[in-house]
């Protein structure tokens, strides 16, 4: 079923848009300042046993974008949220600096261009996880240049994109999703789409 933008016929941001984009950016950023160390290990150890299967690692790093075109429901969210959190990771002392708003802003139009394509009108979790893909795909193009990828060998390659899609499907898409659903049940959301549509479920289930 499709689930429908909740500000039907605008796309212009509000000012509880742009606040709650901050406050999910800056949160998204400490998660991910988080992750450096703990995703950056298991990335390491796992891609030694085989190369690329440390894309398996990814998925965290993904999720701000899909978490913003979740909630906000806007053209840009996505980057938006995505940028912010890599910024305030790079400002927290970042292993990779400057590197990871780079990271940011591709994972970010990755992420973006699925809700681009639907239109900004469906929020399922097929698209949450297309989304995550979409952001791992963005992630792999980037790191085929900064971080020396073209020159590695096809498998490795393959290997790769197909573990860092699979991440960013699961960890991204899928936990980005139900994240949103556990919010809007607290009534976080109320002021958004996920939040109506849970009011307009029990207000159906009630009658």
């Amino acid at each position: 079923m499709m689930t429908n933008r909740a500000a039907t016929g605008t796309n212009s941001w509000r000012v509880i848009d742009i606040v709650t984009a901050a406050v999910l950016g800056v949160a998204c950023g400490l998660l991910f300042m988080l992750w450096n160390g703990v995703g950056y290990a298991g990335y390491k150890a796992i891609d030694a046993f085989t190369p690329g299967l440390g894309g398996l690692f990814n998925g965290i790093w993904l999720i701000g974008g899909v978490l913003g075109g979740l909630i906000i429901r806007k053209p840009g969210a996505a980057v938006f949220v995505e940028v912010l959190a890599a910024s305030v990771s790079a400002l927290l002392g970042s292993q990779w600096a400057i590197e990871t708003l780079y990271s940011g802003l591709a994972q970010g139009l990755g992420a973006e261009l699925i809700f681009l394509i639907f239109m900004y009108k469906r929020f399922s979790l097929d698209v949450a996880v297309l989304s995550g893909i979409g952001a791992g795909v963005g992630a792999f193009v980037l790191e085929l240049f900064t971080s020396g990828n073209l020159a590695m060998s096809l498998s490795y390659n393959v290997i790769y994109l197909v573990c860092t899609s699979i991440s960013g499907a699961v960890l991204a898409g899928v936990l980005g999703y139900f994240l949103v659903k556990a919010l809007a049940k607290t009534g976080a959301l109320d002021r958004f789409g996920a939040g109506r549509e849970r009011l307009r479920a029990a207000s159906t289930q009630a009658r």
